[in-house]
């Protein structure tokens, strides 16, 4: 059993930020309910299904149960409140304002169930020019300054991450916090609202090393400046690895590596100091180097002399890289109607209540029916629901 064991989670989120929050607490025990409406969310129709699932949607609501409810209507509504008189948290990632129009704002949620963690993922927050714009990850990375962190390290031209990071982040951030909320309330007994909107979550992400140069007011600089003009990827004859050093004991390492032990005591590069005074000469030197070798030979070389490396592994060679296969990051799991699933599995390893992918994704209103008779609904009465089209059964 995991750590989240017994506890009840309402998902009422749509797309990537809440979902993928919701998934990690699913792994971790919780028994999480996908609310969606009859039609289903967005994410079912994007991407080409297996067993009526495209594999995006699979990888955000894995574990979960679904049960498809017409919010508009108030016997829809009253299905909604009982879920939440027993939850432990609910999710939801409308726009601001949305929740209260549909009349489950968080003070009225409050009365019903005083111990709940409400969650509300947005993406800018309640306030601001942005607060009631529609969001989607580009538009987050946009104003996080991600796509100045990723311009061209020549032309400086604005470029964006190629996978959806912002909602992501989200996502981490959401789940952190419903933990820590979690355990507040363990001790006091009191359910609070969490509000985290996309647009904090990614900046808090970048901040450290992002941006640096305007962290001191007195000594602000733009921090592009102090960007290297090439990435550590660096050609071999025969594909492309990364290294890099940072200690003085590494770039010994490196130098020998490379045959060039003449570098050691070069004073452009013989102090951390130095060689980050003079990074663009010394990437331009590793660049040189490192293209005489073929990729085997100079892995192993900068492994036997302790220098941090690794291949640019593309996406179709993972399942083989032998790191992988050894910490078992892939799980592969057999599924009725899937076949063969793979997924990371939960980075978070307990040694006491493991985390582990419990199922696979639900259809739309997989579950409806068993959740209705949970709450107490006869057999009757919710085949009249169904015929009257406020749920939507398998």
């Amino acid at each position: 059993m995991g750590p989240l064991n017994g506890l009840k989670v309402i998902d009422l989120t749509s797309m990537v930020s809440g979902p993928v929050a919701a998934a990690m607490l699913a792994d971790q025990g919780a028994e999480v309910i996908k609310v969606e409406p009859l039609h289903g969310e967005q994410m079912r129709l994007m991407g080409k299904p297996i067993n009526e699932l495209p594999a995006m949607f699979f990888s955000c609501n894995r574990g979960k149960q679904s049960l498809a409810l017409d919010l508009k209507s108030d016997a829809g509504k009253q299905v909604l409140w009982r879920l939440i008189g027993e939850a432990d948290v609910l999710l939801q990632n409308f726009r601001p304002g949305a929740m209260q129009r549909m009349g489950f704002a968080e003070e009225d949620v409050r009365t019903k169930n005083p111990r709940l963690i409400y969650v509300s993922i947005s993406g800018f927050g309640e306030h601001g020019p942005y607060a009631h714009q529609r969001v989607y990850d580009p538009i987050i990375q946009a104003l996080s300054c991600a796509t100045d962190i990723q311009a061209n390290r020549i032309t400086r031209d604005p470029e964006m991450f190629r996978v959806i990071i912002a909602d992501k982040v989200a996502s981490l951030t959401a789940a952190q916090a419903i933990a820590s909320a979690l355990y507040h309330r363990e001790r006091s007994g009191d359910g609070q609202h969490i509000k985290v909107s996309m647009l904090d979550a990614m900046l808090a992400f970048f901040w450290p090393e992002g941006m640096g140069g305007i962290t001191y007011a007195d000594n602000e600089y733009d921090p592009s400046e102090t960007s290297g003009s090439m990435d550590l990827i660096y050609p071999t004859q025969d594909g492309f690895i990364t290294a890099g050093v940072i200690s003085d004991k590494e770039w010994v390492g490196m130098c020998r590596a490379l045959d060039r032990e003449d570098l050691i005591e070069d004073p452009r590069f013989a102090t951390a100091g130095a060689r980050l005074q003079h990074v663009q000469e010394r990437k331009e030197i590793t660049m040189a180097e490192i293209a005489k070798w073929p990729s085997t030979d100079i892995l192993e070389r900068l492994q036997a002399h302790d220098v941090p490396n690794a291949p640019l592994l593309r996406r179709m060679e993972l399942l083989e890289h032998p790191q992988i296969q050894a910490s078992e990051t892939i799980q592969r799991t057999h599924f009725e109607g899937f076949g063969e699933v793979r997924q990371a599995r939960p980075a978070a390893q307990f040694s006491e209540t493991p985390s582990e992918i419990r199922g696979p994704a639900p259809k739309l209103g997989e579950q409806s029916k068993s959740i209705l008779a949970g709450l107490g609904y006869s057999a009757e009465e919710t085949q009249k629901l169904i015929d009257a089209g406020v749920i939507k059964g398998v």
